[in-house]
């Protein structure tokens, strides 16, 4: 047994043996904005990302088309939009390091800081959402809760393997407060509300 090993053991077997039941924390939602909708477009836009405007009603993911007219490359995770590049055929993260579009499904956003998140599930190879020039979220309305303390409550933390919150494109910004999108990660961050595809139960 390594040193660490046997300190951690340790500490392990002198821990208190006291029950104490955690605190209940707040979600701080008493007093929510009029319209969710509005204040995480707001937030969106003020954190350098984008909410597109709705399609038509016979054809909503018309401005997600828009976007991939000029695409050199797309890669979707999504069933609503066709890909050029299979997710499942991908065995290696750095494989998508040419796309130029990507386009996923947001767990859900959070109007508070216009973030959304993005699971395992939702990504289905995790580099997707960082190596791809641009992100395109689709994000069902429904889906939109008031602040990270309702966040953090969800499922999705405890039934994942990983969940990162997205907020805006990758930014970043020297001591003279010249801001840099794109630095680290996707240049552009577009979001879509689109309601989730109905599922057949029967």
């Amino acid at each position: 047994m390594s040193s660490r090993e046997a300190i951690l053991a340790s500490v392990r077997a002198n821990l208190p043996k006291v029950e104490r039941p955690l605190p209940v924390v707040p979600h701080f939602d008493s007093n929510p904005p009029a319209s969710l909708i509005d204040a995480f477009g707001a937030m969106l836009k003020r954190m350098g990302g984008s909410l597109l405007d709705p399609g038509p009603v016979d054809d909503p993911l018309a401005p997600v088309r828009a976007l991939l007219a000029e695409s050199r490359l797309i890669c979707s995770a999504v069933p609503e939009i066709a890909g050029e590049r299979d997710l499942a055929a991908v065995t290696e993260p750095r494989a998508l390091a040419d796309v130029d579009h990507a386009v996923v499904r947001a767990a859900f956003g959070v109007a508070e800081t216009g973030s959304v998140l993005l699971t395992d599930t939702d990504l289905q190879v995790n580099s997707l959402a960082y190596l791809a020039q641009h992100l395109i979220v689709l994000l069902d309305p429904a889906d939109i809760v008031v602040n990270l303390h309702q966040a953090y409550a969800r499922p999705e933390f405890r039934e994942h393997h990983y969940a990162a919150f997205h907020t805006g494109p990758s930014a970043t910004a020297d001591i003279e407060g010249v801001l840099i999108l794109g630095a680290q990660g996707v240049r552009s961050l577009s979001v879509l509300l689109a309601p989730r595809p109905s599922v057949n139960r029967t």
